[in-house]
């Protein structure tokens, strides 16, 4: 798992400085571990630790983070945070275990944790009990981790879930209600069709109504040119010798049929071999679950950890045994700041492939994913620059291989499209997704030839055998591509489109030169494989790791906030108050809903947070498991919590204006800030992509803005503002077409 690095109570340092140094490299994380030791501590004493953000979050002692049991001496609390996390302030104290005394804080000043290390001189940890004086060690270990090893560890844990409890809740608890009849036959009180709750969606919302994925491209920057004769690019010059070693790094996915697995299996990642293999449930594997606390997802290391070295053949640098992550991808939350510093180089991902593969769909959602996430990302469509250059009513001819105008007309606007992104990054752009076929290594080799020095290219080639999905994907294109708009004849289309994919069929070239990534027969749901070549660097392992849990299984998503609670007739905010009258019939009415929409839907599962005002909404819902996320807890006002927005105004005029100039990033003290949400957040976004049933979130409106800004492909500082009402919910409806949303209010 890479190097890493632990001081103990002496102080004395472990670990090589080429170890150290390579903390600070783009892409490190640091897995940290917190461990306390004393031989005379009681069991009735519970070791807790307590602090700032974003370890906790809170200083109030009700909050403190509990510290596992590891042994009978030792006592741990894991996280994982970047290596230039800002500075963890905390510290540690002792709670009664079943009763209701004083926690008993330790002595002397605050503890500081920067870059995986404790700050000043080491010290024991002291603690007064009336007259009684405990000491403990305090040991600090930090381990260089990779986004690969903690997809893996999430993948294995997945497949072992018991729920455990942090600060008396769940972190993730999954209560398996059985179906039940409705009591009192309340779904037959929803008398009015569903659609008589239909209002309009906001106008300014993406994928409303079916789009075609390649129109949201970038625009070309050449609609002043012409012709062809007057491109700035010769392509004819740029050609770069295929004979390329073959590349060393490979890794392959597999991604089973998720009805084919067994309840008791789970997914590791071989290290010698790269490839996912199942591993076998072993007796007495469990997951602990290790709340990081506000502004950051939670981590998990198996008490039984060993489990998973053991069935692995792990090299030198990845001996030490992986953690487990909760959540489903703490990896690709963690791993950078949110708007922070950016990879090292540019980053291209040129799409490869047969037409009616699906690339411009995938193109469009990792698009619209790592912009959601901050990175600054681009979709350039080749097809809209042929349009918009050669027109839209091009033959199955102008596709033959054997056309050398039509070739060259081809190549011309790929060229072009290639300028664009590149010109683009070179203004301060980060990720350009290149769609098109890009189907032989010519191509190929001009677009590597043209990004050398300015950009790193990743192949990302999709590959499907399923001749049912081809059919569809191949009808779909028809009906929505601009390139048939103009064709009256569906099935002369139809033909039409068959010839050019045979055109390209003829000449088509697999990826085996550079970086890339394989998807083969992905697009089901039901199975399918990842190749990986040469892939390094955070980025694109969070790439990877997003790739491998998105399907095209339509279904849909339902986002609500909790009833009107009483905190929120007050105008307070924060809070764990419990429903007001009005959030009481809502939360009949949410249920009388879900009943009539969801009856067929019997795998469908209800989302809520950990916080009381959620979980009391969802509870009339009857049939359905219902599942507790910390991680769709409100955001933390933290000192302000509880307040209203005018006693802030009067009392922290300061904070007040810092937040109406900047609500995106604004943090409250000791709180969290919109960024830190969305960071939290990542994990259910990952799970909600994985999901192929329907699922009903009900959270708050901080995070409900932030989720619905990941559907709809909303800019980042939009999302403070976007408007999400009590009692109304929005559907959001995945599937081949993209996405689609639309809104039912069930009360004014």
């Amino acid at each position: 798992m890479g190097t890493g690095m632990s001081k103990d109570a002496d102080g004395s340092s472990h670990g090589s400085e080429e170890g150290e140094e390579n903390l600070d490299h783009a892409g490190g994380q640091l897995y940290v571990s917190l461990k306390m030791e004393n031989l005379q501590l009681k069991g009735e004493l519970i070791p807790h630790v307590y602090g700032s953000v974003p370890l906790v979050g809170s200083w109030d002692s009700s909050k403190a983070l509990s510290m596992e049991r590891e042994s009978a001496s030792m006592w741990e609390l894991s996280f994982v945070v970047p290596p230039n996390h800002e500075t963890l302030d905390f510290k540690f104290l002792l709670k009664p275990k079943h009763s209701n005394a004083p926690c008993v804080v330790e002595e002397g000043p605050n503890r500081l944790l920067t870059g995986g290390t404790l700050q000043g001189e080491s010290r024991l940890a002291v603690f007064k009990n009336g007259d009684e004086i405990l000491e403990c060690r305090v040991f600090i270990k930090a381990d260089r981790v990779s986004p690969f090893d903690l997809a893996a560890s999430w993948r294995a844990y997945q497949e072992n879930l018991q729920p455990s409890t942090v600060r008396g809740i769940p972190d993730v608890s999954i209560n398996s209600t059985p179906m039940v009849e409705a009591e009192n036959g309340s779904s037959a009180s929803l008398e009015l069709d569903l659609e008589h709750y239909v209002v309009p969606a906001p106008s300014i919302s993406a994928n409303s109504a079916l789009v075609y994925a390649a129109n949201n491209a970038e625009n070309p920057r050449f609609s002043n040119v012409d012709g062809p004769g007057n491109a700035s690019f010769s392509y004819k010059d740029s050609v770069v010798s295929a004979d390329r070693p073959a590349t060393i790094k490979q890794m392959e996915v597999v991604i089973p049929d998720p009805s084919k697995i067994y309840s008791g299996s789970g997914m590791v990642e071989s290290k010698s071999v790269g490839t996912f293999s199942p591993l076998q449930k072993q007796d007495g594997h469990r997951g602990l679950f290790v709340d990081r606390g506000v502004g950051s997802p939670r981590l998990v290391k198996s008490s039984s950890s060993s489990a998973f070295s053991s069935s692995l053949k792990l090299d030198t640098e990845t001996k030490n045994s992986m953690p487990a992550a909760a959540g489903a991808v703490t990896a690709a939350a963690v791993a950078d700041q949110m708007l922070g510093p950016k990879e090292d180089r540019h980053l291209a991902i040129v799409l490869v492939g047969l037409p009616a593969r699906g690339k411009t769909f995938t193109a469009a959602k990792l698009t619209r994913y790592l912009r959601w996430l901050g990175h600054d990302t681009k979709h350039f469509n080749v097809g809209k620059y042929r349009r918009l250059k050669h027109g839209s009513n091009q033959s199955a001819d102008f596709f033959r291989a054997d056309n050398p105008e039509g070739m060259e007309a081809r190549n011309e606007v790929a060229a072009l499209a290639m300028d664009d992104m590149i010109s683009w990054m070179q203004e301060g752009g980060q990720v350009g997704i290149f769609d098109a076929t890009n189907s032989n290594r010519k191509r190929r080799n001009m677009l590597m030839k043209m990004a050398e020095g300015k950009c790193k290219i990743i192949f990302l080639e999709t590959l499907c055998n399923d001749e049912r999905i081809i059919e569809r994907n191949i009808r779909l294109k028809i009906q929505q591509s601009p390139d048939y708009a103009e064709q009256p004849d569906f099935e002369a289309g139809l033909q039409d489109f068959k010839s050019r994919l045979v055109n390209y069929e003829k000449v088509y070239e697999p990826v085996e030169e550079g970086s890339y990534i394989k998807m083969i027969d992905m697009a089901s749901g039901h199975g399918g494989q990842i190749q990986v070549n040469n892939i390094s660097g955070y980025l694109p392992g969070r790439i990877v790791f997003f790739l491998v849990n998105t399907h095209l299984t339509p279904r849909p998503i339902l986002l609500t906030r909790h009833g009107e609670s009483r905190d929120n007739v007050r105008g307070r905010i924060g809070g764990d108050t419990v429903l007001s009258d009005a959030g009481e019939i809502y939360a009949k009415k949410l249920t009388n809903f879900v009943e009539k929409r969801l009856k067929s839907e019997k795998a469908a599962s209800i989302w809520t947070s950990t916080l009381q005002r959620t979980i009391i909404t969802a509870s009339p819902i009857p049939g359905f498991p219902k599942i507790q996320w910390r991680a769709l807890d409100e955001i933390n006002a933290g000192v302000c919590d509880g307040m209203t927005y005018e006693e802030i105004k009067k009392n922290m005029p300061e904070e007040y204006g810092a937040r109406k100039k900047d609500k995106l990033r604004y943090r409250y003290p000791r709180g969290e800030s919109y960024l830190d949400v969305i960071q939290r957040l990542e994990p259910v976004i990952i799970e909600l992509e994985r999901q192929r049933a329907p699922v009903v979130v009900i959270s708050h409106q901080a995070v409900l803005r932030a989720l619905y800004a990941y559907f709809a492909d909303r800019p980042l500082k939009e999302i403070p503002h976007i408007e999400v009402p009590l009692h109304t919910i929005i559907e959001i409806q995945m599937g081949v077409t993209g996405v689609q949303e639309k809104r039912y209010k069930l009360m004014d």
